[in-house]
C-alpha cells in the first residue's frame, strides 16, 4: 500500500469520527444542559534517518551533504473532550426548573449509582421526592430530597430548599477538580471515568436560578460550518485514495508490459 493511501485512510477515518460528534451535537441542540463534544487533530510524522542530519556544508561542497528532509504526515485524532462552557439561561417560570450559573453539577442517584448532570428539569414524584425526568432522585447534602405535598417549593441561589417556608434540605452542588476526567454515560449524565484521577469537590462559585433552565451550549451555525468542512476534507481524502490507487494500477500495468 502506498504511503499516500495509508495517510489518506487515517485522515478519512479521523474525519468520520469528527462527523459523528458534530451530528450528535446538532441532534442535542435543544437538550437542556447538554454540553457539546470537541475534537482536535495533530500530525504524526514518520521521519527518516537523514532527517536528523540536514546541516548544509557550504564550505565543504556547493550542495547539501544530505538529502532534504522528507516528512510524511499521518493525521490522527489527538484529543476528544467535552466543552463545559456555560449555556444560555432560559426563563420558564416553573419553580421546579433550576439552572446552574457557573461551574457545578446537580448530583442525582439512580439504581446504578450517583451521577452528575446540568439538566435542571425536576418534578415531584408520587412519594414527594424531587426527581429528574427519568425518575432519578435529586440529592441534597443529606441524601434524596423530600418535600411535603401541596406546599410551594422555593430554592435560593445557594441551593437551600424550602417547603412552606421551612428549610428541608440543601442541594448537593459539586464540581470536579479535573473536568477532563468526566465522561458521558447517556441521559445527559456524567461520571468520573473508572480509574480517573479526578475527585468531586463542593461547587463554591455555582449559584442556582429558580424558574430557569440552562440551554445547550451548541451553536448551530458553528456546527454546520464544521460539518461542511469535515465533509470536504473527507471527500479530499477519498480522492487521494482513488488517485493513488490509479497510479499504482498504471505503474503495475506499464511495468508488466515493459517486461
Amino acid at each position: 500500500m502506498r504511503d499516500s493511501i495509508f495517510s489518506a485512510l487515517f485522515g478519512a477515518m479521523s474525519n468520520e469520527t469528527r462527523m459523528d460528534l458534530i451530528s450528535n451535537n446538532l441532534a442535542n441542540v435543544n437538550t437542556t444542559g447538554y454540553k457539546k463534544d470537541k475534537v482536535a487533530f495533530h500530525d504524526t510524522f514518520l521521519r527518516f534517518a537523514h532527517d536528523y542530519l540536514v546541516d548544509a556544508k557550504p564550505y565543504y561542497r556547493d550542495k547539501d551533504l544530505w538529502p532534504r528532509a522528507m516528512v510524511m504526515a499521518r493525521p490522527r485524532l489527538s484529543e476528544e473532550r467535552i466543552d463545559f462552557e456555560q449555556g444560555g439561561i432560559q426563563v420558564t417560570g416553573n419553580p421546579l426548573d433550576l439552572a446552574i450559573s457557573g461551574d457545578g453539577f446537580f448530583k442525582v442517584r439512580s439504581g446504578d449509582g450517583d451521577f452528575l448532570t446540568r439538566n435542571g428539569s425536576f418534578r415531584i414524584s408520587s412519594e414527594g421526592r424531587l426527581v429528574t425526568e427519568q425518575g432519578y432522585d435529586l440529592l441534597g447534602q443529606g441524601g434524596p430530597i423530600t418535600v411535603p405535598q401541596g406546599v410551594g417549593v422555593d430554592i435560593d441561589a445557594g441551593g437551600g430548599v424550602r417547603a412552606g417556608g421551612e428549610l428541608v434540605s440543601v442541594l448537593d452542588l459539586v464540581t470536579v477538580d479535573n473536568p477532563a476526567e468526566l465522561e458521558k454515560v447517556g441521559a445527559n449524565l456524567y461520571r468520573i471515568r473508572p480509574g480517573g484521577v479526578g475527585a468531586e469537590i463542593a461547587a463554591q462559585e455555582a449559584s442556582i436560578e429558580q424558574g430557569c433552565l440552562e440551554k445547550s451550549n451548541v451553536e448551530v451555525v458553528t456546527e454546520m460550518v464544521a460539518m461542511i468542512e469535515t465533509q470536504r476534507a473527507f471527500q479530499i481524502y477519498q480522492k487521494m485514495i482513488t488517485g493513488s490507487d490509479e497510479l499504482d494500477g498504471k505503474l503495475i500495468s506499464q511495468v508488466g508490459r515493459a517486461t
